[in-house]
């Protein structure tokens, strides 16, 4: 027996239907766009002001938060759409596409600081000190991209989103990145200035860590990876405590970008009708329907025990 999730009327699905989650995604997209911006502007300022280095990797790494921000809203818009012809299993998946696309920005902007750290020891740019207004900036950026941060990944786990914990870490990133800054700033003005482009090359490692969570984190859901040993366990009670089920021989799961798709073989009186069989497997999925509501597709199948 089959049911598809997309067969009922969106209230019937997770609490927070796909419909709520693409408005919510979006509207704390939008308004990281608009912080990043707005940061990527005053931090390049402050960097070339205050003769900053690092606070100038530091405004490069915040300019791909922007663009991070923009292909977030678009991968949430495109995978709530309804299943069709050519996809009949919906576009979740286009929400792991917009977190790799968001990972190879964050590796491309932890080369170009590792780049450019390496450029202004080497080139002797180092020798300048940085201004005050550079420290401040790197003060400011550390407590505004912390908050964004929190903000972003309450959503996130409150959707499971990958692509909004992609762009949280997308935040913390930069707020790590400000932390190296500020610690570089401060010691080049305490008469090592080698310090504010060393500081830019070591705040490069933060973010080519982050880019391989949020690749490796995508890759695990674009190749059907299983759901976890706790949950297919709850899963389990979950149907043994449904009324016909004497057992189960068989239980597959496999994650579809926010979304989960589950097999499972039950066993069953093999002396029942086809009919009551066929309601016993019907409790069966609408059972697990109720009880994990981030379950899209179930197929419950009937042996004989």
């Amino acid at each position: 027996m089959m049911k598809d999730k997309q067969d009922l009327p969106i209230s019937q699905n997770n609490p927070s239907s796909d419909e709520q989650y693409s408005q919510v995604a979006t509207k704390v997209s939008f308004r990281s766009m608009l912080g990043n911006l707005i940061l990527t502007v005053f931090k390049l300022a402050a960097g070339i002001a205050g003769h900053s280095g690092a606070m100038i990797s530091d405004a490069v790494h915040s300019s791909t938060d922007v663009l991070g921000s923009l292909i977030v809203m678009i991968g949430v818009r495109i995978s709530v759409k309804e299943a069709d012809r050519e996809h009949p299993y919906g576009h979740e998946r286009f929400e792991c596409i917009a977190s790799l696309l968001l990972s190879f920005l964050l590796l491309l902007a932890g080369f170009e600081i590792i780049k450019g750290g390496f450029t202004g020891i080497i080139s002797g740019r180092a020798v300048t000190v940085p201004g005050k207004i550079a420290l401040a900036a790197a003060v400011i950026s550390i407590v505004v991209k912390e908050v964004m941060y929190r903000y972003t990944m309450l959503y996130a786990k409150k959707y499971a989103s990958a692509s909004l914990k992609a762009e949280a870490w997308h935040h913390r990133s930069d707020a790590l990145s400000s932390v190296g800054s500020f610690a570089g700033i401060i010691g080049a003005r305490m008469g090592l200035p080698v310090l504010d482009p060393l500081a830019a090359v070591f705040i490069s490692f933060f973010i080519l860590k982050a880019a391989f969570d949020i690749f490796s984190g995508a890759v695990s859901q674009l190749t059907d990876h299983a759901c976890s040993p706790e949950m297919e366990e709850q899963i389990t009670k979950s149907i043994m405590n449904c009324s016909g089920v004497q057992g189960i021989d068989l239980i597959r799961t496999r994650t579809f970008g926010r979304k989960i798709y589950l097999d499972v073989e039950v066993r069953m009186d093999k002396y029942l009708t086809l009919e009551q069989a066929h309601y016993h497997a019907e409790a069966v999925h609408d059972r697990i329907e109720k009880d994990f509501p981030d379950i899209k597709h179930v197929m419950v199948h009937v042996n004989p025990a």
